[in-house]
């Protein structure tokens, strides 16, 4: 086994400039690049775990991983209006100092929006820009990243069932400040599949939906080259009460559901297969979190080089970006997210994340404040900066625990993949109701692990201040903002040329009829001023609504 270094003489002597500072603890040690076993029994004991960077990257995607950068500090932004994001993003973008020139903003929308409707639609009454920001046009879109520079900043958009054409609003937004879409940067999460497991926010049926998400992968792949256009997400699965194995199985099944799709399509494996990613829920069991993130890299390779046959080392390897798990923060004391969010964000690090979420604490009691925004970014920057987890790769690896819970995570998923292979592949799983009933089965059992005390949640069913008083701040989202963003929309509507959005509304319909790629017509859309909620009921015309298979 490889040991620690020799210690330098002094702190002073230890940062000069012919020294890696990334080689260095705060104590002065050098710390080598990688530990790994060197007894025969120990070597036989992680045959399957290889060296960072190497297949099949159970260790981590990039030979240094933190030694040579840091992952992405993107924080979860988005309430009100337009206006109100992009002063909070602005806000972020300041938070960070310029100490890590990959921070990126991720976008959260209000309910309308990721339902597909517009602001004055009035089933949209009460909810807009109350959990996320409205965007019903492409002026909002603007107004969005206004002196945001997108070409230097990655973007992530946190949206499923109308997200084709909300990336199409931001080409199109892009492309009318005169942005390169060849040097953009950012993610759609786009992932319909998990939508029907567990967040229920779809519109079109199954197949209808699966193959919009297609239509993204095939733009990108030929247009915007440095774009990841889905986020194959277990994260929402995981809030709705799955099992981290669940999760890890669910969302890899998922991907590969995406995988086979493309290549019926016609796409080369390897030329869609680099820019796809995903997005995995760290919750409080903190060894399991880490094991599961290396388990989900080892599956993840193993299946695109054999069961896919993709040759091109970067199809191999799975890119994440992780966040906090909001479901497991509490109203009561809610002081104790914090604690709670680092030790998660710590297990996101040590699985070898590329980017991360972390939640503020006072999610539970209404949308963050700058404080705890500030708090959360904190947070991150504390862990990447002082406490020394960034200075070797895979720090944990070797642990005997470590390798062996990753190897039964690993099988267990592997058991559950096989099963919905089975079942026909994912859509076939979505019509039997089996992702529903299993994370059902599995939150039920949690619920009954609380009762019983067998699982203890400090300040809910243990160490409870019966005299607590939430001195918190709460932000408020007053109704105005919906009043104006409807006035705003209804001036819109006024301003724009009726025949060319007819006549847009009308390609897209026709698209969507002929089986062909939605994009063009959907950027077309956009630039024809047509809304959100008109062009989601364009393909609504053909695809029709999906309200819940008969399991359900």
């Amino acid at each position: 086994m490889s040991t620690v270094g020799k210690q330098t003489t002094s702190i002073s002597q230890a940062v000069k400039p012919s020294v890696d500072p990334h080689a260095l603890s705060l104590s002065g040690y050098v710390i080598d690049r990688v530990y790994g076993p060197d007894s025969a029994e120990a070597r036989d004991y992680v045959t399957n775990v290889g060296e960072p960077g190497q297949f099949p990257y159970t260790r981590g995607i990039h030979p240094g991983m933190y030694r040579d950068r840091l992952w992405t500090m993107r924080q979860f932004a988005g309430f009100g209006n337009a206006d109100d994001t992009n002063k909070r993003f602005k806000y972020l973008l300041q938070a960070a100092h310029g100490t890590s020139a990959n921070t990126g903003l991720s976008t959260a929308f209000d309910l309308p929006t990721l339902m597909g409707r517009d602001s004055d639609d009035p089933l949209s009454a009460g909810e807009v820009g109350r959990c996320g920001v409205a965007i019903d046009t492409i002026e909002d879109m603007h107004r969005l990243y206004a002196d945001i520079p997108i070409d230097h900043v990655t973007v992530s958009q946190t949206i499923n069932g109308p997200a084709a054409i909300i990336w199409a609003m931001y080409l199109a937004m892009a492309r009318q400040r005169g942005f390169d879409w060849n040097r953009l940067g950012g993610t759609l999460q786009n992932d319909i599949l998990k939508e029907f497991h567990a967040q229920n926010e779809f519109i079109y049926p199954p197949e209808a939906s699966t193959k919009l998400v297609i239509d993204t992968i095939e733009f990108q792949t030929q247009h915007v080259p440095r774009w990841n256009s889905v986020s194959i997400s277990g994260y929402h699965i995981r809030e709705a009460g799955s099992t981290a194995t669940q999760e890890l199985a669910f969302t890899l099944r998922d991907g590969m559901e995406y995988v086979e799709w493309c290549i019926r399509r016609g796409l080369d494996v390897d030329e869609f297969a680099p820019r796809l990613s995903f997005f995995f829920n760290s919750h409080n069991e903190f060894f399991e979190e880490i094991c599961k993130l290396r388990a989900a890299r080892r599956i993840w390779a193993q299946m695109m080089r054999e069961r896919y046959k993709a040759k091109n080392p970067r199809s191999w390897l799975l890119r994440t970006h992780v966040q906090t798990a909001g479901c497991s923060l509490t109203e009561q004391q809610p002081y104790n997210n914090i604690i709670r969010v680092a030790y998660q964000a710590m297990a996101g690090v040590l699985g070898g994340c590329q980017s991360l979420h972390t939640d503020s604490m006072d999610e539970t009691l209404g949308l963050p404040t700058e404080q705890a925004v500030t708090i959360a970014l904190r947070t991150q920057q504390i862990l990447a900066h002082e406490t020394g987890v960034t200075r070797t790769a895979d720090p944990l690896g070797g642990s005997y625990y470590v390798e062996a819970l990753t190897d039964q995570m690993e099988k267990d998923a592997l058991e559950i993949i096989h099963e919905i292979d089975d079942m026909g592949g994912v859509i076939g799983g979505i019509t039997r109701g089996y992702f529903r009933r299993s994370i059902a089965e599995a939150s039920y059992r949690f619920g009954q692990e609380m009762e019983r005390g067998e699982r203890l949640i400090v300040g809910v069913n243990a160490y409870v201040d019966e005299n607590e008083q939430r001195d918190v701040e709460i932000l408020q989202i007053t109704h105005k903002i919906e009043t104006d963003q409807v006035k705003q929309l209804a001036e819109f509507k006024k301003r724009r040329d009726a025949a060319k959005v007819k006549g847009a509304l009308d390609r897209i319909r026709e698209a969507a009829r002929n089986d062909e790629n939605v994009m063009p017509s959907l950027i077309d859309g956009a630039e024809s001023n047509c809304t959100l909620g008109e062009m989601v009921q364009a393909m609504a015309d053909v695809f029709g609504r999906y309200s819940g298979g008969p399991e359900w």
